[in-house]
């Protein structure tokens, strides 16, 4: 073989081997991606059925209510317009509190409850995420929209 070729035979082999193992890459993360929803997401059924995914708001107010076994706990997630009950079985941050930022890792199971397999709570008060600052602010946009239309009277001529 003319050098020329022998390099060629070289460039080939190395962008073959690249694209494998990126292959192999992207093939062994695809189960392991966990995309972020929010509370409206999920009663639009825009979140994957049957597979476990993560789930993030606010711990409304008044909602967190404790098992007698002293690690089951039953909360809501809220965007401030939807609501998801949660129920979680484990010991949970300790920066989780009623109308904290949370994001909950779980399965959605019948009826529209979660099963949560880990909780995380926001560790900064200024900090949130920008889906879920996004989230929260057009949920706060549409319930003060729904209240403008269920006020307005009409007019009559």
């Amino acid at each position: 073989m003319k050098p020329r070729q022998k390099r060629f035979v070289f460039i080939a082999v190395g962008v073959f081997a690249v694209s494998l193992a990126v292959g192999l890459v992207l093939y062994a993360l695809r189960g392991n991606v966990n995309l972020y929803f929010t509370p409206t997401q999920v009663f639009n059924n825009e979140a994957p059925h049957g597979r476990s995914f993560r789930i993030g708001g606010l711990v409304e107010e008044g909602s967190i209510k404790r098992q007698t076994d002293g690690l089951t706990v039953n909360f809501v997630i809220t965007d401030t317009h939807r609501s998801i009950p949660v129920v979680y079985t484990g010991i949970l941050p300790d920066l989780f509190k009623e109308g904290k930022g949370v994001v909950a890792q779980g399965r959605m199971e019948a009826g529209g409850l979660m099963r949560a397999d880990e909780v995380l709570a926001k560790h900064d008060e200024n900090y949130m995420p920008p889906e879920a600052a996004d989230a929260v602010k057009q949920a706060e946009e549409a319930k003060a929209a729904a209240k403008i239309s269920e006020t307005a009277v009409p007019v009559v001529k």
